[in-house]
């Protein structure tokens, strides 16, 4: 039976991804060695290091002044590194979900933090907006995607002081105008490559502000100077990363995933909007998110949740249930996510109806 992979991370890569990073990982390029197993000083990893770097910057049209770094630790590691190279007075942080909150957790370890707007009060079920960021902050925190609650931000914000976004969901998903980001970073899992490596899109001269002495390896500074190659990288999930890469600028770049994943998550929500059964996590269509689609059964259909998960996963579906926060269903629509997928969820959500 075919498998539709909703899974919110590690979730779906192509099969394009898959099967060129299997082969390099039995042999690459014909060297007699796979991908595990080279040195990562070697002319055929540089290459790979190379191009991974280049294709963001083609993909995402990367200004000047910007590096872009492939690192480890996750999206995790960075709510550290953040505040510890960045924060030299105040931070200002918006609070829309479970991993913005983690990450103002940490930034508290190093300075005054100032949470501008939190959706907290509802579960997370929208994207404030009436707020002010302060213009003494030394950089603005934001969440672009939610993947436990379903809102994304889908705009590229103007603000007056240095933005900083975890895109580690949406990236490659819509155009963004890089120009307005101090820094882009994000995990791999769900967009671009198997967990293991995490990239940073660095605006160059916002570095060396702070007066505290950073750790060699929790500073920006080292990696761009070593070409993300201080120490030993994540070599497969980096040449999984190329191939995913690769593969966009096949599919006509991030204007052509933009057109498809709109085109995916237009069909799923008029499905939970139309169909008497379901109803969507996000009551506000400009705040719905179009990587991860949450929604649940109306009221009257609640002691059905477990009978829905189970004819869906007979159907092939894997990865459906809700976070355990939320409850309810969650369908991850990545990049890589076919439209017939998309469908067939659709096709079991009016089946279910029929049938109930």
């Amino acid at each position: 039976m075919k498998k539709h992979n909703f899974s919110a991370g590690p979730s779906i890569l192509s099969p394009y991804t898959i099967k060129n990073t299997a082969d390099g990982i039995m042999d690459l390029n014909n060297t007699g060695l796979s991908v595990m197993e080279i040195s990562h000083r070697s002319k055929d990893f540089i290459a790979i290091m190379d191009e991974t770097q280049n294709l963001f910057k083609e993909l995402l049209d990367i200004p000047e002044g910007y590096s872009v770094l492939l690192l480890q630790g996750g999206a995790s590691m960075q709510f550290c590194m953040i505040p510890y190279n960045l924060l030299q007075n105040k931070a200002a942080y918006l609070d829309t979900g479970a991993w913005s909150n983690k990450a103002i957790k940490e930034a508290k370890l190093f300075g005054e933090v100032d949470v501008v707007a939190s959706s907290k009060d509802t579960t997370y079920s929208y994207i404030p907006r009436d707020y002010k960021v302060p213009a003494d902050a030394d950089y603005f925190h934001i969440t672009t995607n939610n993947t436990i609650y379903g809102t994304e931000i889908k705009e590229d914000m103007d603000v007056p002081v240095n933005l900083v976004a975890d895109m580690s969901s949406d990236i490659f998903s819509r155009p963004v105008d890089v120009s307005k980001y101090a820094m882009i970073y994000g995990g791999a899992q769900k967009n671009l490559a198997p967990a293991g490596v995490t990239f940073v899109i660095v605006k160059d001269e916002i570095l060396g502000k702070v007066d505290r002495m950073i750790p060699t390896m929790l500073n920006y500074q080292t990696h761009i100077d070593q070409g993300s190659m201080f120490n030993t990288p994540p070599c497969v999930s980096i040449y999984a990363a190329m191939h995913t890469l690769r593969w966009y600028k096949e599919q006509g770049g991030v204007a052509g995933m933009y057109k498809k994943n709109l085109e995916k998550a237009a069909i799923l929500y008029d499905e939970i909007d139309r169909n008497p059964v379901f109803v969507s996590g996000i009551g506000n269509e400009d705040d719905r998110s179009i990587m991860n689609v949450t929604f649940v059964m109306k009221d009257e259909y609640k002691d059905k949740e477990a009978d829905f998960l189970a004819f869906a996963t007979g159907k092939g579906m894997s990865g459906l249930k809700g976070h355990r926060s939320v409850g309810g269903f969650r369908a991850s629509i990545y990049n890589a996510m076919p439209q017939s997928s998309v469908q067939a969820l659709i096709d079991a959500m009016k089946e279910f109806e029929k049938n109930i």
